[in-house]
């Protein structure tokens, strides 16, 4: 939906910082990309049983400083609007997999302005595992009253590509920070640098052809 990646990766950058854990911006996103906030805490402190509203305050931390960057220049994944509407125009529903907390999500439909609002949201914050693990996934189409078999997911990283995948949902690469070969796998029905380019591919039409 946005193009956020590398301001998550850079504000936890300052986090680890802060905390005294030295990784690259690479590492940070290969690390971090897809797990929710509790998860990324406990994994960059080494400390997996850190009690678990201390990990929280933590991440609440970190996330506003990432509206805080990311606000002013907030963009989404080109063209995710106009795909949207057309993908609601064919009657398909929108539902929402993200390792990410109430908050961000508010900030990201309020930057937005996505009318009508996705048909349900399923959230890191809300004790579901984050990915490569389905639950978050398998949860949005539990609210969307979807089988999993019948859902297309679109995600811009591995660990999101991994969990369509033990969703045994098919998936669609958005290659806004990884490769098409990085996002690869057998459930991997297209790629694309951003939603203009599904949009002039016909991929709605020809989804619903082949369906």
């Amino acid at each position: 939906m946005v193009d956020s990646m590398p301001h998550h990766a850079e504000t936890w950058l300052v986090f680890a910082k802060k905390h005294n854990v030295n990784l690259s911006i690479e590492e940070m996103m290969r690390l971090t990309t897809g797990r929710t906030g509790l998860e990324c805490v406990r994994l960059l402190l080494d400390q997996p049983e850190l009690d678990e509203a201390e990990a929280w305050s933590m991440v609440h931390e970190k996330e506003a400083l990432y509206r805080e960057v990311f606000g002013p220049i907030f963009k989404e994944v080109a063209g995710f609007k106009t795909f949207a509407a057309q993908a609601r125009a064919r009657g398909l529903k929108i539902g929402v997999g993200t390792a990410g907390d109430i908050q961000n999500v508010e900030f990201v439909l309020k930057h937005l302005q996505l009318h009508p609002a996705p048909d349900a949201i399923a959230r890191g914050d809300e004790g579901l595992t984050g990915k490569p693990t389905p639950a978050i996934f398998l949860e949005a189409a539990k609210r969307i009253n979807m089988q999993a078999e019948h859902c297309i997911v679109f995600e811009d990283a591995p660990f999101g590509i991994e969990a369509a995948r033990r969703a045994g949902m098919r998936a669609v690469a958005i290659c806004t920070s990884h490769s098409a070969a990085e996002l690869a796998g057998p459930h991997v029905i297209a790629a694309a640098t951003d939603y203009h380019e599904l949009l002039n591919a016909n991929f709605l039409e020809n989804l619903h052809v082949a369906a």
